[in-house]
């Protein structure tokens, strides 16, 4: 018995000896990389993905040739978002355009330990009566298609950050940073092809909630503030709110002390990597279910 307990010992001692020696070594490889090589293995690591990461800013952003597109959208998405620990505010704009329902939905919120947004373009090959908007799988925008977007994410404490480009689905996510989706702010500019098509949208928009007061039109560019979420959740949508913000927090504190070695975003993530392959992927699960700006200030930097 004591030789099984000597064994079970040391083996336990050697594991730790094997550990911190492997940590070392990871953060003394992560420490010498040269910036631009981090920034390549990061960008290399993520397109799978659908992402880039902005080495500039510090945030991941999708791709326009992202895997996610062929899944589409439909409003289940949203429903079971907070199943997988992700808590947002979701703001959807339906309208008409030239014989197709149009979608364009804005997002704000935690997905894991990222604190992100998204503005989302997408239609249906028809027009969908109202009733069945809930039920109708719309398509992603293709290329010719896109609109050029903007948007400026910003909390409370005024850390904020922006994206903007000619997207189906732009998107900004902060690493390690932890907010409630009631407290961010997301200001947004769309451009529009023609005056029928932004019209159509600003009705869309008025149907959403947004007041008159709130939505500014310069040129063929619509710009508003989403800050309340419109949507009224049921109790165990409520739960499962709390209780994966519960997890977003608690483990958005773990991966911060666990990379605590570093500062910068692309030092944790690299040593992350390195040193938790496993996490590391599941960091980037950040949005989407498959078919089978300014520099940021966030505490993280």
């Amino acid at each position: 018995m004591y030789y099984l307990f000597f064994a079970l010992l040391l083996v336990a001692l050697l594991g730790c000896i094997f550990f911190h020696c492997h940590r070392k070594k990871i953060i003394c490889k992560v420490s010498h990389m040269d910036c631009c090589a981090k920034c390549a293995l990061l960008d290399e690591l993520v397109y799978p993905f659908g992402y880039r990461f902005h080495c500039d800013c510090g945030f991941f952003s999708s791709t326009v040739d992202a895997p996610q597109k062929a899944a589409g959208y439909t409003w289940l998405y949203d429903y079971m978002a907070p199943r997988f620990q992700m808590v947002f505010d979701a703001l959807p704009v339906y309208f008409n355009y030239r014989g197709r329902t149009w979608l364009i939905e804005f997002w704000k919120g935690q997905y894991g330990i990222n604190t992100g947004a998204e503005i989302g373009i997408y239609h249906a090959d028809t027009i969908i009566p109202e009733a069945d908007y809930k039920k109708t799988l719309f398509s992603c925008a293709e290329r010719d298609e896109m609109l050029d977007c903007t948007f400026r994410l910003c909390n409370r404490e005024n850390d904020c950050v922006s994206n903007a480009g000619r997207h189906w689905w732009l998107t900004a996510f902060l690493v390690g940073c932890f907010s409630k989706p009631a407290n961010l702010s997301m200001e947004s500019c769309i451009r529009f092809p023609n005056r029928e098509m932004l019209c159509a949208f600003v009705e869309g928009l008025k149907r959403a909630g947004c007041g008159q007061d709130g939505i500014s039109v310069n040129g063929l560019s619509v710009c508003f503030c989403f800050c309340e979420c419109p949507e009224h959740f049921g109790p165990v949508t409520r739960f499962l709110r709390c209780f994966s913000q519960w997890k977003n927090k608690l483990f958005c504190k773990l991966y911060l002390w666990v990379t605590r070695p570093f500062v910068c975003t692309e030092d944790r993530i690299l040593y992350l990597y390195f040193y938790l392959p496993v996490a590391f992927r599941r960091l980037l699960r950040l949005r989407r279910f498959k078919k089978h700006g300014h520099r940021p200030h966030c505490k993280e930097r």
